[in-house]
């Protein structure tokens, strides 16, 4: 058997398809679909039912998956420990992040790591969905703001802190929000990757969720921030974000006497893998290049 059929076979059946198992291996769909015959071929055994709309493993393919993934993992981490032995850092590492976050400030902060290390392969993925990265086949996601995956194994990086911000205009125009039942008659700017009630404060009696109406849902921070900048409405925006027009006067804090819940940038890896030396290495060239206190806080 081929090394490069097994990974073949293993990328699809977590990619749930030949196109997308192509994708990630950066290879063309014939030529994974050609390793797939032969590793069944050598085999002796069909190990994926093809159909015209989704694949499916067989028996013997889910058989043979949890042995041929175990071994991949185990021959990743073995030479994962060789680089580290000889103090390099090289082969793929593959991540997810958010856009936003990533174009202001994850992208920064990995160019000069790469420059360092030039024998790492980076691919990195900028998707604003919860990604599963058991299945999706990633070394390690970036993430903004609370861990809900318990299946993964979190790392922080910096601390992240939301702020309710409006316009000086739009102030002015509608008044200045002094506490939390104020907020309900102003026009919101809502993020639509948090679920309806985004809008979560702490208080003496415990947390509050609010609903003001939406004067724009979106699902992109620098939109939400634009939109808050032209004076549509309210919204409540990390520091990483807000930071600049904050500094700049573009927008203003708006204190109802109440914090938003503690949040957090963090990379997480799959509980069960070992993370390689470089996701390790990454993790820690991240932390510093953000400081903590973060450098986007005032």
């Amino acid at each position: 058997m081929k090394l490069d059929g097994i990974a073949a076979f293993v990328a699809i059946a977590e990619a749930g398809s030949i196109s997308e198992a192509a994708r990630r291996l950066r290879l063309s769909k014939s030529v994974v679909s050609d390793r797939l015959r032969e590793l069944e071929h050598r085999l002796g055994a069909s190990l994926i039912h093809r159909s015209t709309r989704k694949l499916s493993l067989t028996e013997d393919g889910l058989a043979f998956l949890e042995r041929a993934s175990g071994a991949l993992r185990e021959l990743d981490a073995a030479a994962a420990a060789l680089a580290e032995r000889r103090s390099t850092l090289a082969g793929p590492l593959r991540l997810s992040a958010p856009v936003t976050f990533s174009r202001l400030h994850l992208g920064p902060a990995l160019y000069p790591f790469l420059a360092r290390h030039p024998q790492i392969e980076l691919t990195l993925d900028l998707d604003d969905r919860r990604i599963d990265a058991h299945s999706e086949g990633y070394d390690g996601v970036v993430r903004h703001g609370p861990l809900t995956d318990s299946r993964l194994i979190a790392w922080r990086l910096a601390r992240s802190r939301r702020v309710l911000v409006a316009s000086p205009d739009y102030l002015a125009r509608h008044g200045t929000p002094s506490g939390l039942a104020e907020l309900e008659a102003h026009r919101g700017i809502l993020y639509t990757g948090r679920g309806i009630a985004d809008w979560r404060f702490l208080t003496e009696g415990g947390a509050v969720q609010l609903r003001a109406p939406a004067a724009l849902r979106v699902n992109n921070g620098e939109l939400m921030r634009d939109a808050a900048i032209a004076g549509l409405g309210i919204a409540l925006l990390p520091l990483f974000i807000a930071g600049p027009p904050l500094k700049a006067g573009t927008l203003v804090a708006i204190e109802v006497g109440a914090a938003t819940e503690p949040e957090f940038i963090y990379v997480a890896h799959p509980e069960g893998r070992r993370p390689s030396a470089k996701l390790r290495a990454l993790t820690d060239w991240l932390r510093q290049a953000f400081g903590d206190p973060p450098y986007w806080e005032p």
